[in-house]
């Protein structure tokens, strides 16, 4: 008999954007001639770059020809893209990241889901609150929780962020094992100093723990002060991982591209107290799990980092931070305190009521969708995730429906 892995039966509720989904979904099955204003998911809207497009035709027609023909290659990805990863992303702001701690995948949601393959069942995990889901369920899958009680697994140590702490987690008194950051953050926007991220690598080094840091939005940071990566801090080689994406940088989330970096000299331990080479673990799961990244999407990846594509990427990211700052500037004005919107595409709004009760609020009467915050965590109760990405006149139409639906 066939059994069930029962941790999926822990589940609390269905994955929160097909929540979204389904209740929006619903409501336009009821009324089928209104239309709906989508500001919530966080998907790109404008057109790839112009130079990823031209070197994807290229790598397209090189597929059809015996001499170009690419067949299978190494799982960890074409060098030549790994190449320009590493001197643009890392070497060039002063991480000393090597070519060969670079894995080329699918997408940062797979990494982030997969990357805890690697590691014990009874290992305590940490996970901020709010929280990107993903962390918390691919876990939760994987048997390192218990039930779902209050608005949270037992078994995890939540770390909450708040208007308080400014949405940047503290480092806590407990010990943890595995810690998920992300900056800028999803949902709240908020990022993070270069003092607060070394108390991190400190509390993770003390601890012999090991960060998964989510790296996804590194591309709407303005500010040079704000590091873009965590291997721009002393001694974080040894303790975590980061985890980058194409789909907000250059618009791939239709193509899939990222990437996630494992350093060498990053650690963890087996039942021996003995060192184990993350890196080497991670490229075993890899080699044996993925079969790589197509080469026409690598190539066009590898554009991103020419001249045009650097300008260009530029500025579709000025374009959606533009968006956040009209959407932020509109709840300011009538009220409400936000976090992001700057150095993030999304824009966090403290509702002061329940986030299911806006968000059913602002679909009837403003017909504007956004994302309840209390799907990230029992912190996002109260707020609600508007995403900057879309065209400028949808975010406008978008905000004039809500000053009207709420009477501002």
């Amino acid at each position: 008999m066939i059994r069930i892995n029962e941790d999926f039966n822990k589940l609390a509720a269905s994955y929160l954007f097909s929540e979204v989904r389904k209740r929006v979904a619903a409501y336009t099955a009821e009324h089928p001639d209104v239309e709906l204003v989508k500001m919530g998911i966080g998907d790109v809207t404008l057109p790839l770059p112009a130079a990823c497009v031209a070197a994807f035709r290229r790598a397209v027609e090189e597929m059809g020809v015996e001499e170009t023909f690419r067949g299978y290659r190494d799982d960890e990805g074409y060098e030549f893209l790994r190449e320009k990863i590493a001197a643009a992303d890392f070497q060039k702001r002063g991480a000393d990241i090597d070519v060969s701690e670079i894995f080329i995948s699918d997408g940062a949601k797979s990494d982030s889901g997969n990357i805890q393959d690697l590691f014990a069942r009874d290992i305590v995990v940490a996970v901020p609150d709010p929280v990107y889901p993903v962390y918390v369920d691919s876990n939760v899958m994987a048997g390192r929780s218990g039930a779902f009680r209050d608005g949270r697994y037992e078994g995890f140590l939540y770390l909450d962020s708040t208007t308080a702490n400014h949405f940047i987690p503290s480092v806590p008194a407990e010990r943890a094992d595995l810690i998920y950051l992300c900056f800028p953050n999803n949902p709240t926007g908020a990022v993070i100093s270069r003092d607060a991220l070394s108390a991190w690598v400190e509390y993770a080094r003390r601890n012999r723990a090991l960060i998964v840091y989510d790296a996804a939005y590194a591309a709407f940071l303005r500010d040079e002060k704000l590091p873009q990566s965590i291997f721009e801090i002393e001694g974080a080689k040894e303790v975590a991982i980061e985890i980058r994406s194409f789909s907000k940088t250059a618009g791939f989330t239709g193509t899939r591209c990222a990437y996630t970096v494992v350093p060498h000299d990053c650690v963890a331990y087996n039942g021996k107290n003995e060192r184990v080479s993350v890196h080497d673990l991670w490229s075993r799961r890899q080699n044996t799990k993925f079969n790589g990244v197509s080469y026409p999407v690598q190539r066009a990846a590898e554009a991103v980092y020419t001249e045009e594509g650097q300008r260009e990427c530029r500025r579709m990211n000025d374009y959606y931070l533009e968006n956040a700052a009209l959407i932020r500037s509109a709840f300011t004005a009538m009220g409400y305190a936000c976090s992001g919107g700057e150095h993030s595409p999304y824009v966090w709004v403290d509702t002061g009521v329940d986030s299911w009760n806006f968000f059913t609020l602002l679909l009837e009467k403003a017909h504007v969708v956004c994302t309840p915050g209390a799907g990230f965590g029992r912190c996002g109760a109260g707020y609600v995730r508007f995403s900057a990405f879309g065209d400028r006149q949808s975010r406008q139409k978008g905000i004039e429906n809500i000053k009207s639906a709420l009477g501002a």
